[in-house]
């Protein structure tokens, strides 16, 4: 699993927006700026939409105001799922990434099979990431939601 002090893999994702998806190397989309990563196991899941997703919402002038660049929600779904629940979700301030192979979410170390529920999914984490590194990482154990959320990250960048 990727650790704090490693930089993030140059590995793609899609980055999906209103003009409709990109692929992006995260190490570029990552490079020179202060993001605020956060990675659900699925959009429109219960604690995904009903918690994850709005805390980051609810806080992301809280970010902006202390320096952060872009807020970012990363699954292991299509593009075209994410745009649903970005709208869905009124998260138009929130980047959404798809990796929908996994890729990335690999690359890290944070997947886990979940079987019957869908396959292979990311692990719930929230991370800071300073011009490529990770300088903050919290990941959830399963079926946990106690340090991924934009309350405790908030404190934390």
């Amino acid at each position: 699993m990727i650790k704090v002090g490693e930089r993030i893999p140059a590995v793609n994702l899609t980055r999906v927006s209103e003009e409709g998806s990109e692929t992006v190397s995260a190490a570029d989309l990552f490079a020179g700026r202060k993001v605020v990563l956060f990675a659900v196991p699925g959009a429109f899941t219960p604690t995904c939409s009903n918690a994850h997703l709005p805390g980051y919402v609810v806080q992301a002038d809280a970010f902006f105001n202390k320096g952060v660049d872009m807020v970012a929600c990363l699954s292991v779904n299509d593009a075209a799922v994410m745009r649903a629940w970005q709208q869905a979700q009124n998260a138009e301030r929130i980047t959404m990434l798809a990796d929908g192979g996994a890729a990335f979410t690999r690359a890290l170390g944070l997947d886990r099979d979940t079987g019957d529920f869908g396959g292979i999914r990311s692990q719930r984490y929230a991370m800071v990431i300073e011009d490529g590194v990770v300088r903050v990482l919290n990941v959830e154990a399963p079926r946990e939601f106690k340090v991924s959320d934009a309350e405790t990250l908030l404190a934390e960048v």
